[in-house]
């Protein structure tokens, strides 16, 4: 048993080849993001100004070296003119060595000489190189040649002598040393650059690890976090409280979250209510048709008062009934279609007064000021659901502000195909919450018990006529809706 269960946990146990697979994944992961690249973005923009500094220090060493040996000559020739002239010729061979030239010219003001006198031929020199006006940016290519094909080369170098006020020295020279302390010099000054490339571009990297990556891979994480579960509460980002760019994106995107997440979850409340009035409606249709068949007995008793009343009762109970069947057409995503039919929008506005209870013996005003032959091409019912819900809004508005008393007041106008309906009331105006979401589901009400739908349905069944409404103004003196219906 033992056996096999040390088996067992060896089957488990990686092996090298996945480790070292695991390690590779790992390398190209993190070469392939933002840190790998911005490390190896660091290297190279160092390294790059490594060499635009390095062009200049070679060229730089260069025209040292030359004024190096210049200036050695110059003395050397003070040195020798003192001399014996039997030792002229021991002492110039020496002397040339330790200077490291063929041949020393001085040209004085006057006068020009061959101080120090050696068997070459003038038109063997590969190269003359004037001291007196060399620039360092401008020898950049000259140095660059002799670190190319430096050996074997003879050049000669001029300069001003310090020794010898307006004298010039020219010396005749290999460049194959001059090549070889180039080459030890830009070798020092390669690997010193790379150490300091690397440790800058470390310390960069890590800077800006910190201060850019970092909170930029927290971002991304508490994205990709919300993606795969928003419900959870530690996915929302949590704000540094930075004042940069990166501040600012993680507030917002906190803000978003919560935002996404309040919507997410009163979406699945709706979602879950919309089953729910999809089963009320089932059974609302049912007892409505009970209550349709009770409506046609109770008009055939013999009273004026029930006479009048039952076709607006029949009426009631008819679009009730067909309220119930759109809503469960809607909750299999099948809306009921806009049916357009001309019908008189005065007669309509006085079956929307009988609806919202507004009767001759209370304290309401109501005023249907429509001409009475105005007729309109629109879906009957849903215009009378839009103007119900305004209408039952303002009188509840002024029962509840002004205990019943006040005026509520229709009109309409035709001009250019559109018709313009305008609803207005005496009440105390809407509050600044109701304001800003007018339109929201839910969230519009203006009653502590309301729902906030009714301004919604109006919306919907306007949106759906192709048309407009618009707030024209909410004040302590009443509210006035303004709707355009497109008359065709």
């Amino acid at each position: 048993m033992a056996q096999e269960e040390v088996r067992v946990g060896r089957a488990h146990a990686p092996t090298a080849a996945q480790a070292l697979a695991g390690a590779a994944q790992w390398a190209v992961a993190a070469v392939r993001g933002l840190s790998g690249q911005l490390l190896f973005l660091t290297i190279v923009f160092v390294m790059v100004a490594e060499v635009a500094i390095y062009l200049p220090s070679v060229s730089g060493e260069r025209l040292a070296y030359l004024n190096r040996r210049v200036q050695d000559a110059d003395l050397a020739t003070l040195a020798l003119q003192g001399a014996p002239n039997d030792l002229d010729t021991d002492l110039n061979d020496h002397i040339l060595q330790q200077i490291g030239v063929r041949s020393i010219v001085v040209r004085g003001p006057q006068t020009t000489r061959l101080v120090m006198p050696v068997n070459y031929n003038p038109d063997t020199l590969d190269g003359t190189y004037d001291l007196r006006t060399a620039g360092v940016l401008d020898s950049i290519p000259a140095a660059l040649a002799v670190l190319r094909n430096g050996q074997g080369r003879v050049v000669r170098a001029i300069g001003m002598s310090r020794e010898q006020p307006g004298s010039l020295v020219e010396v005749v020279m290999d460049e194959g040393p001059m090549a070889e302390y180039l080459y030890g010099y830009s070798s020092r000054i390669v690997s010193s650059s790379v150490m300091l490339s690397v440790f800058t571009a470390m310390l960069v990297y890590f800077t800006l690890l910190a201060r850019l990556v970092g909170p930029m891979r927290r971002v991304t994480n508490s994205m990709v976090a919300f993606r795969h579960d928003p419900d959870d509460p530690t996915a929302v980002v949590v704000p540094s409280g930075r004042k940069d760019e990166i501040g600012i994106a993680e507030r917002e995107l906190a803000a978003m979250q919560t935002d996404l997440r309040g919507a997410l979850r009163q979406n699945q409340r709706l979602a879950e209510l919309g089953t729910a009035v999809s089963k009320i409606s089932h059974d609302l249709r049912n007892i409505l048709a009970t209550a349709l068949l009770m409506s046609d007995r109770i008009a055939l008793i013999d009273d004026p008062e029930v006479r009048r009343l039952s076709p607006s009762l029949v009426k009631s109970i008819d679009r009730a009934i067909a309220l119930a069947n759109d809503t469960l057409r809607y909750g299999r995503s099948t809306e009921a279609p806009i049916r357009k039919v001309p019908f008189n929008l005065r007669e309509l506005v006085d079956e929307v007064a009988i609806s919202a209870g507004v009767t001759p013996e209370g304290g309401l005003h109501w005023r249907n000021d429509i001409p009475e032959s105005f007729s309109m091409r629109a879906d009957r019912d849903q215009v009378f659901r839009a103007l119900l819900n305004l209408g039952r809004n303002s009188v509840q508005a002024i029962d509840q502000a002004d205990g019943g008393a006040g005026t509520v007041r229709f009109s309409a106008t035709r001009r250019g195909g559109v018709v313009t309906i305008e609803v207005t009331d005496s009440g105390p105006g809407l509050p600044d919450a109701a304001r800003e979401s007018l339109y929201k589901p839910f969230a519009a009400s203006a009653k502590a018990d309301g729902t906030g739908l009714g301004l919604s349905i109006v919306r919907d069944v306007v949106r759906a006529h192709r048309g407009e409404i618009t707030l024209v103004r909410s004040d302590p003196r009443g509210t006035h809706f303004r709707i355009e219906f497109p008359d065709a």
